[in-house]
């Protein structure tokens, strides 16, 4: 099949697993999978673009902080609260100090532990919190933060799906898509993240980009400790290095020297 198609399947595949976007399911392969994880953070930058909108037209008529809360529920609710159920799976299976089968099995679970409980409001508060102060700056500023933040985080699942990185499970989604971005596409992903991120911090061109920069060590490090524990990815693990790169950007571009 022509390249062309190969990349047209992987962003149809990219917007329906990443968004709730109404589209028609296309082809669910590997052949799709690897071109739909490299376009992860493109995907993430649109949606980035959709919910500084809402921040900034809520800002309007609405404290910062509601504008902020309101904002984070649209965030879950345009990406079906996956990244959040990953995120609560992953610290819930870290938590419980076991390895292997036994850990994933804990994934497995429909419910939520204690710490992914704690995660889980960890993150969302202080999401919530960055949004309120973004949305008292610019809006060039503002919008270019937000977009930064929501494309690093599909970065996050663009690192965790490069060769050499295993699938912790024979099947479901960490399997379809492990091993399946190379070192070309993993490198225009992180320019791509990169660049909106110079505007992200009015009078700190660096700044956003050391966002950046700490927000991707600290998904290698956090993708480098569960593959040991868990032997290798999983949805779970793509969505909790959503969740840990976005909030680690957000932080990242509200800090003041």
């Amino acid at each position: 099949m022509p390249a062309e198609h190969h990349l047209g399947a992987g962003l149809r595949l990219a917007v329906t697993t990443f968004t709730i976007a109404p589209l028609r399911p296309g082809r669910v392969d590997r052949a799709a999978a690897g071109p739909a994880m490299a376009v992860a953070p493109l995907v993430g930058a649109a949606l980035g673009l959709v919910l500084g909108g809402v921040l900034l037209g809520l800002a309007w008529v609405a404290p910062p902080l509601v504008a902020a809360v309101v904002t984070v529920g649209c965030g879950a609710l345009l990406t079906r609260g996956l990244h959040l159920d990953g995120l609560a799976d992953t610290v819930d299976a870290l938590g419980s100090y076991r390895r292997g089968a036994a850990a994933l099995e804990i994934m497995k679970k429909p419910d939520v532990g204690p710490f992914g409980v704690a995660a889980l409001v960890l993150v969302l508060l202080t999401q919530s919190a960055v949004l309120a102060e973004l949305a008292t700056r610019s809006w060039p500023t503002t919008l270019a933060a937000v977009v930064t933040a929501t494309a690093a985080g599909r970065f996050g699942v663009t690192l965790a799906c490069r060769r050499g990185v295993p699938a912790a499970r024979p099947e479901g989604l960490g399997a379809l898509v492990a091993g399946t971005v190379g070192p070309v596409a993993v490198a225009a992903g992180a320019v791509a993240v990169a660049l909106p991120a110079l505007a992200a911090v009015p009078g700190r061109p660096w700044q956003g980009p050391l966002a950046v920069a700490a927000a991707l060590a600290a998904v290698l490090l956090l993708l480098r400790h569960l593959v040991r524990r868990l032997g290798g990815v999983t949805g779970d693990v793509l969505g909790a290095n959503v969740e840990v790169a976005t909030t680690v950007v957000y932080l990242g571009v509200v800090l003041s020297g």
